[in-house]
């Protein structure tokens, strides 16, 4: 396979903050590498430097294959608002005809191609950015978290897409399924080192943890060894001189060994929930709907203590309204809502909030509070919580500008759970957090006790944490499923085999009648039976 890639040596600084260093790094025709890292150490970085949007520190090299074509998709696309979908993708649509562009927007559900940028929702948009990269007819992908806000529908044909092309492809992702379905190589960023494994998601997992044991018997090796020679080192010392000096030169190489530690922070989500009475939010008949357009009709439904319900649909179907209405944020057009006087929401929304980015880490949380008390009713100062949430003492006066976008989401949810929270309602909170992020909030969100509804795009994680889900189905239809997402899935696909065969059997009744009709052939009448003669 050919090269198609070759980064040398490539370095990337903010300051005094070293991300990486000396990187490199291989990619040849028909990879599918997905890059993991935790937030912060330069994963988006990296692929701008790939994608030549920024430049490398000092002398490192990015050297693609001579005349193949790359695509960038970034985490964030800004384009002209008063431009059309079509004037938006055209541009990039150098190596295919009009047409082509067409069953692009198509594929990804972007019929009303003269609709504007401005009046596009943030999912929509994301889907125009990847109509921008498809219509470029790459040989070499660069996406940086190509699911956030997308809905599941669009992840699905993404993910099959991808799986089934011959494409090139780096990505930075943490969406489980995808990785695990479409990646043949995981590269995981780690200390600034890169460690390569051959195989998906799945074999990442398994070769990782072989990794870090192996790693800390070298370690404990070192150790043993260390104190052999240690005591050899102090015996005699008025005869330090005459001691070999390879023996003392490997002395300092194995002490540098023994001092080595596997860094494997983790978040710690342990915050006290406030007491939650019977009554959550009781909903009796509600509609809601804005000019034309219907975002809830009917809907009746009391939620319960410990409930985990996950809300799923396509873009634009009114799920983030819903969780507006639930919390009291907007009133329904008619019906009821009825909350409970003990429940404190947690509410993550989609779009965050609006930090002043002038403020240090720990001035924006000392806003909300000075303490904060945990899970074992112990209260602790709020620079100690930042450390529970990976901001260290080195990371508080940091201003909040210069935080990633993945940190910055997490100092977020941290905002969210200082206030002690009964009812968690959560909003994509996926978007922009590392996978070993989202691995601890899961397991914090499985133990909870109080309700939990969430809107996600992410399939790993909704099957992790809701008992049923809520359907949006469009026009203010909302379905229960009880039971898993992919189990949804799976019943759908099941539907839809359903649907498919019976269309096929009316067809070819038709058919069959037309050509009766068409031949004049008479149609006989079947003899009955002895036996159908003997019951009738």
């Amino acid at each position: 396979m050919a090269s198609y890639l070759q980064v040398e040596n490539v370095s990337k600084s903010y300051g005094p903050k070293v991300l990486f260093e000396n990187i490199n790094l291989n990619i040849n025709e028909g990879d599918k590498i997905a890059l993991i890292a935790p937030n912060g150490t330069g994963k988006t970085s990296l692929l701008r430097i790939l994608a030549g949007v920024e430049g490398s520190d000092g002398d490192g090299k990015v050297k693609f294959l001579k005349d193949i074509r790359i695509a960038f998709l970034a985490q964030d696309n800004v384009y002209d608002p008063e431009l059309t979908i079509m004037q938006v993708v055209t541009p990039y649509a150098k190596e295919i005809q009009q047409h082509e562009v067409e069953e692009i927007l198509y594929s990804l559900n972007l019929n009303d191609t003269g609709k504007r940028v401005r009046e596009l929702s943030g999912g929509e948009v994301k889907r125009v950015a990847i109509a921008c990269m498809f219509a470029q007819k790459p040989d070499f992908l660069v996406m940086d978290e190509p699911t956030n806000h997308l809905d599941l529908e669009t992840i699905e044909y993404l993910e099959e897409y991808l799986g089934r092309s011959r494409c090139t492809l780096l990505m930075v992702t943490h969406d489980r399924y995808f990785l695990d379905r479409v990646c043949n190589q995981i590269i995981e960023m780690a200390d600034g080192t890169l460690y390569a494994y051959n195989g998906n998601y799945s074999y990442y997992l398994e070769k990782r943890e072989e990794r870090m044991q192996n790693f800390q018997k070298e370690i404990d090796r070192a150790r043993n060894l260390l104190r052999t020679e240690l005591d050899w080192m102090r015996r005699m010392p008025c005869a330090r001189g005459t001691k070999a000096k390879y023996r003392i030169d490997a002395f300092y190489d194995l002490k540098d060994k023994a001092q080595q530690r596997i860094e494997n922070r983790q978040l710690n989500i342990n915050v006290q929930m406030q007491r939650l009475g019977r009554k959550i939010v009781n909903c009796s008949h509600v509609d809601f709907m804005w000019d034309n357009w219907v975002g809830l009709k009917d809907f009746t439904y009391n939620f319960t203590p410990g409930e985990k319900i996950g809300i799923v649909g396509k873009n634009g179907v009114g799920k983030s309204t819903f969780l507006n209405l639930i919390t009291g944020n907007l009133k329904p057009t008619s019906g009821e809502i009825e909350i409970g006087e003990t429940v404190n929401f947690g509410y993550y929304r989609q779009q965050g909030i609006e930090f002043n980015p002038n403020d240090t880490v720990i001035e924006a949380v000392r806003e909300i509070a000075e303490v904060v008390t945990l899970g074992d009713g112990k209260n602790v100062p709020i620079s100690t919580f930042l450390n529970y949430f990976l901001f260290p003492p080195s990371m508080h006066y940091n201003k909040i500008e210069k935080l990633s976008g993945g940190e910055k989401r997490r100092l977020y949810l941290l905002t969210v759970l200082m206030k002690n929270p009964n009812v968690l309602i959560l909003d994509e909170p996926t978007n922009d957090l590392d996978i070993l992020t989202l691995n601890v909030l899961e397991e914090y969100l499985k133990s909870y006790t109080g309700s939990v509804i969430i809107v996600s795009h992410d399939r790993f994680f909704l099957d992790k944490i809701a008992d049923h889900l809520f359907v949006f189905e469009g026009e203010g239809v909302v379905k229960d499923f009880v039971g898993s997402y992919s189990g949804y899935r799976e019943y759908m696909k099941d539907k839809e085999k359903e649907r498919k065969a019976q269309e096929r059997e009316k067809q070819q009744k038709e058919d069959r009648k037309r050509f009766v009709e068409s031949e004049n052939v008479p149609v006989k009448k079947r003899k009955l039976s002895y036996k159908e003669q003997r019951e009738l």
